[in-house]
């Protein structure tokens, strides 16, 4: 008996209402992905896909702890095995995903790129395989045909200050309709914890900007050049991934004797490479608030856990986890100085542990100042929290705590083409929440009231507060 599709017009859709709002006001909204780690290289050469592998399970690290939870060896995740081998131990691993996110992102994916209903398993694998290779064929899953496709207005990638940023100068200039922008991520100034890696990164950001790195005055001098030369390409938002805000803030004669001493190859403590990092972070900030820029605060990851597969594989391999870092305090302390020096930017929250989503969703309140709606923003379910639960828990918190209708909505925060269906995703969870809501006689049914908040949510509030094309 064949199974009936999965991915129908009411998926995640639970009444009538919630159908409604959907199809009137969130389905075909453009989307501005304002966070994102697509390969900006990618775009400017309008790549074609050779396979299914490289579209969409190239680089997935979520897929990847998926498929070893399920007994799957590396050669099949991160290895050198064959393309078609990996994607069908994806496919064996699939119908072992049930109830995790991944089985709906999976069938999504499949539906709207290749009208594909069926749920794929291992006895259809090869049918997939093929009829998916077939279209990847044709010119209509290009990179700029994709983001056509799903009406992309404008992507945000994520950058290192050494970057030349030539990839998006060339995409901008290709005809695509869809704007692409750097994000300045200056993580790796603070990564004193590997001195060779950090020299080797500063001696890359003296050659960027073209200035001789020899004092801390020489480091922040080459920094602001680049924040410049980013700004001329049109970016607008900057991103730091920490544990949690950095607060320790030294003066400048002892940020200036650690910055001598790594630079020199000496010994520099855990609490010395805080208190730099603190020292850069206010530094990263008042250049963010002169520029009128968005400062986005990523907190909470515990990142490369598994010693040994770190070593053999690097970073972003799928071995971070959910760390229980206290954030109240310090992320308290970081805002109040940016603001009491009337240097705070604004800023977009995003924490990774579902319990500080009170903490953030009273924090925001504590430094909007009347200057524009939403200053300080309580970011989108990340990373572990971008499912259906945690997009309801981050929703449900801002609307407790905060103005739901100034939030500016969701992103992709991916490295693949194959998630744009991520904003349907998120759209229809929405849709569901309002509906719920206005069913249960808990908020008007009035469209006039409820369809503006939709639209705002899905992509005007993203459009006014990052302010891209300014």
């Amino acid at each position: 008996m064949p199974v009936k599709a999965f991915i129908t017009e009411k998926f995640l859709l639970s009444n009538d209402k919630a159908v409604q709002l959907y199809n009137m006001f969130a389905k075909d909204m453009p989307i501005l992905d304002y966070h994102c780690h697509l390969s900006p290289a990618d775009v400017a050469e309008n790549r074609k896909f050779n396979n299914l592998f490289e579209i969409w399970l190239e680089g997935d690290h979520y897929k990847w702890r998926a498929m070893r939870s399920n007994g799957v060896p590396e050669r099949f995740c991160t290895g050198d095995s064959d393309p078609y081998d990996k994607f069908k131990a994806w496919a064996e691993t699939v119908p072992y995903t049930l109830r995790n996110p991944l089985y709906h992102w999976t069938h999504l994916e499949l539906k709207r790129y290749f009208d594909i209903d069926d749920l794929l398993g291992p006895d259809n694998a090869d049918a997939i395989w093929g009829k998916a290779n077939q279209m990847l064929e044709t010119d209509d899953f290009t990179t700029h045909a994709i983001l056509k496709r799903f009406k992309v207005a404008a992507l945000c990638t994520t950058d290192d200050p050494v970057d030349d940023l030539e990839a998006h100068r060339l995409a901008n200039q290709s005809g695509l309709q869809t704007k692409v922008f750097p994000t300045f991520r200056p993580d790796k100034a603070m990564a004193l914890g590997n001195l060779k890696a950090w020299n080797a990164w500063v001696d890359a950001l003296a050659a960027a900007g073209d200035v001789d790195i020899k004092t801390l005055s020489n480091l922040l001098d080459a920094l602001k050049r680049r924040h410049e030369f980013f700004h001329q390409i049109g970016c607008r938002l900057s991103d730091h991934g920490l544990e949690c805000a950095l607060v320790d803030f030294p003066a400048d004669h002892e940020a200036a004797a650690i910055f001598d001493k790594a630079r020199s190859g000496g010994e520099v403590s855990g609490d010395e490479a805080r208190r730099f990092g603190s020292y850069l972070m206010l530094y990263f900030g008042r250049l963010d608030a002169e520029k009128g820029w968005t400062k986005q605060l990523h907190l909470g990851a515990m990142r490369n856990n598994n010693t040994r597969l770190f070593r053999a594989l690097g970073p972003d391999t799928g071995f971070d986890s959910i760390g229980d870092f206290s954030q109240a305090r310090a992320l308290s302390a970081y805002l109040d100085r940016l603001d009491s020096e009337k240097a705070l930017p604004k800023t977009i929250i995003y924490n990774i542990n579902p319990s500080d989503n009170y903490i953030i969703g009273t924090m925001i309140g504590n430094f909007q100042d009347g200057s524009i709606p939403g200053k300080i923003q309580f970011g989108a379910g990340w990373w572990f929290l971008d499912q259906k639960e945690g997009m309801e828990w981050q929703i449900k918190a801002l609307s407790n705590l905060g103005l739901l209708s100034r939030f500016i909505g969701m992103l992709t925060d991916s490295r693949s083409f194959m998630s744009y269906p991520r904003h349907e995703y998120f759209r229809r969870v929405l849709c569901n929440l309002i509906g719920r809501d206005i069913e249960a006689g808990e908020i008007p049914d009035d469209d006039d009231l409820i369809g503006p908040m939709i639209r705002n949510i899905c992509f005007h509030n993203a459009k006014n507060y990052l302010a891209l094309d300014e």
